[in-house]
């Protein structure tokens, strides 16, 4: 078809309504949408993992070449499909860059989309076609989860703002409120380059979770008081996200009396430093002050002249060690369907370690450390998690709100933090440097022999 655009993409997240969106967009006869297309498990729709000649091996090797056979397989529609933050981040680079490519921005609160997606993985259920086959549970709201999706959210939103900023692109922006409003179903319809009009949105999905958050949530009072903390206003309403926030705020710890800012970078010594920290402050462990967002991170700082912000780098061979350590540990969802991705796409086997021998865990290392090299360089379609990213990216993402006045080197850290403890008065606690685990094996049985 002739126009502006010769495909679109809705950039969205999961629980946002995007399967309800691209059922309501496939009744314009012009539009077609194909799903997840770049989901790493399956491609476009669950358990389907090969289409127009593509399976995932091709569709790793040569993911914009998946476009064009959707392009070509479409000559009377414009096709689309839907990109999460964590498809691949090829694709994502891919379509923000191309301005023949249309961009629909779909949004949700933030807190509606984190309690849907409890709610579907305490019921196993993610689509319902009839009322009656709905499954309701409560679910438990857990701070620390809720605003490390907060944070993936904005990071992603903050992305595409820029991205078309820089361009010179438009997106068409929808929020979850509008999807039952056709008026402006229409309107998108006509921004993708559709020639028709429908009457009435899909009625084939039924809304899985009626009925309010106290309904759905078990500790809702406990909620209310943790929400009344984050200064959430309106803060789904994107593309303005505020305040704009580095990564990782919420994961600082703080004393309460000492004026230190510990900076934790994923796959450090975490626990070494909690300890040390714990040690220094007077009150305890449960004296130390977490979950901050920027404002509250601001606060602290005000009251606290002089203090101190420092983070702790470690060896990148022990790191990656700790990164696949608690890949192997994670028993969530997203764990299982990561290590099933590695194992399928990039040939890293995930044995226990419990069991497994020396040799077994170091063949499976060094396939992960193989894995890890493509994918710093930008050549998987695997997203980057913070466990593996660089530590130069995520002290520059801590810059933007706290730079760090002194990174310790994690074999250095006995020395380092001795001087800290001195320059601030106070008796320096023990420190004791714990290697990475693999199982029973330690990192330097693992990465030399």
């Amino acid at each position: 078809m002739g126009g502006r655009f010769r495909y679109f993409v809705i950039l969205a997240g999961m629980r946002t309504g995007s399967n309800f969106l691209e059922e309501t967009l496939n009744l314009f006869p012009d539009l077609a949408c194909h799903g997840e297309l770049f989901n790493p498990s399956f491609i476009g729709h669950h358990r389907t993992t090969e289409l127009w000649g593509f399976d995932l091996a091709r569709r790793e090797r040569d993911p914009y070449g998946l476009i064009e056979a959707m392009i070509a397989a479409e000559p009377e529609r414009i096709p689309g499909f839907r990109l999460f933050h964590d498809h691949d981040p090829r694709i994502i680079e891919h379509v923000l860059a191309d301005p023949a490519c249309a961009k629909v921005v779909l949004n949700r609160n933030v807190l509606d989309s984190y309690v849907s997606r409890k709610i579907a993985l305490a019921t196993g259920q993610w689509r319902v076609t009839h009322v009656s086959h709905r499954r309701a549970a409560r679910i438990h709201f857990v701070p620390e989860e809720f605003q490390a999706e907060l944070a993936e959210r904005q990071a992603f939103q903050l992305r595409i703002q820029r991205a078309l900023q820089l361009t010179g692109q438009a997106a068409f922006w929808i929020h979850y409120d509008d999807l039952g409003d056709v008026e402006v179903i229409n309107g998108l319809g006509a921004f993708l380059g559709s020639e028709h009009r429908i009457e009435a949105v899909s009625r084939r999905l039924k809304r899985q979770n009626p009925g309010g958050l106290r309904e759905k949530v078990a500790n809702y009072d406990e909620m209310r008081r943790a929400l009344a903390a984050m200064d959430l206003f309106d803060l789904d309403r994107t593309p303005n996200f505020e305040p704009r926030r580095g990564p990782a705020v919420p994961g600082y710890v703080a004393g309460n009396e000492v004026p230190v800012l510990w900076l934790p970078l994923a796959g450090g010594p975490g626990p070494v430093m909690r300890r040390w920290l714990a040690a220094l402050e007077p009150g305890g462990a449960a004296a130390l002050i977490e979950g901050m967002n920027q404002k509250a991170l601001r606060r602290w700082k005000r009251a606290r002249p002089g203090h101190v912000a420092l983070s702790v780098v470690r060896h990148p061979a022990p790191r990656a060690l700790a990164a696949f350590a608690a890949l192997l540990a994670d028993a969530s969802d997203s764990g299982e369907a990561l290590r099933r991705s590695l194992a399928e796409g990039y040939g890293v086997p995930a044995p226990d370690p419990a069991t497994a021998g020396r040799d077994e865990l170091r063949a499976a290392f060094a396939a992960f450390l193989d894995f890890l090299r493509a994918n710093l360089l930008g050549q998987t379609g695997v997203w980057t998690r913070p466990a593996w990213a660089t530590q130069s990216a995520l002290v520059q993402g801590f810059a933007q709100v706290a730079p760090p006045h002194r990174i310790l080197r994690e074999e250095e850290i006995g020395e380092g933090l001795a001087q800290i403890a001195e320059a601030l008065g106070r008796p320096a606690p023990p420190v004791e440097p714990e290697m990475p685990m693999l199982g029973p094996w330690r990192a330097d049985q693992i990465i030399d022999e």
